[in-house]
Parts: structure tokens; C-alpha cells; sequence
């Protein structure tokens, strides 16, 4: 299992506009094969400050993901949303 957030900054008066890519990236996500979990989290500090929380049954499956046109196409739409490049943590289920 792979979880993945994604940490998304978007500038002043881009947040409808990013939600509404990321919904539409995340609902066809969801379809994909290996794909548990993807949801859109909003900061409740910082109404500008969003994390996606991805979850894949195998790390493959994230490899997969970044090649699905609904990635590319929410990609591309959200680019010049960003006010930092996105930084994304990658984990494993700790099973200490």
C-alpha cells in the first residue's frame, strides 16, 4: 500500500477554480484500478492551503495514475494555480 498527500498552495482567488480540477481529478481517480482512497482536504487556518490524501493498493498504481488523462488534464489546469510547487510525501502503513 502506497498514501500519498499532496500539499497544494493556490494563490489569491484560485481556489474555486482549483477545487472544482481537483473534484473532477479526484472522482475519475477513484475509478481507476488499485486506486482506495483520493480526497480533497481543505485547511481550516488557510482557505488558500489544500492536501490531496491518495491511497494505492501497490506503489505501481500511483505510476499508473500519472499517466490517466484526467491526471494529465487536472495537471495542466492547476498549474498556474499553484502559488509554491506542490510538495508531495509519500508513505508506507507503519507496522511496527
Amino acid at each position: 500500500m502506497l498514501i500519498v498527500h499532496c500539499n497544494v498552495q493556490v494563490v489569491d482567488g484560485g481556489a474555486d477554480a482549483f477545487i472544482a480540477a481537483s473534484l473532477a481529478n479526484a472522482e475519475a481517480s477513484r475509478q481507476e484500478p488499485g486506486v482506495q482512497v483520493f480526497d480533497l482536504h481543505r485547511s481550516v487556518d488557510d482557505p488558500n492551503r489544500f492536501v490531496l490524501v491518495e491511497q494505492y493498493a501497490a506503489d505501481d498504481d500511483l505510476e499508473y495514475h500519472k499517466t490517466q488523462e484526467h491526471y494529465l488534464t487536472w495537471r495542466e489546469a492547476v498549474a498556474d494555480l499553484m502559488a509554491v510547487p506542490r510538495v508531495t510525501y509519500k508513505f508506507h502503513p507503519y507496522e511496527g
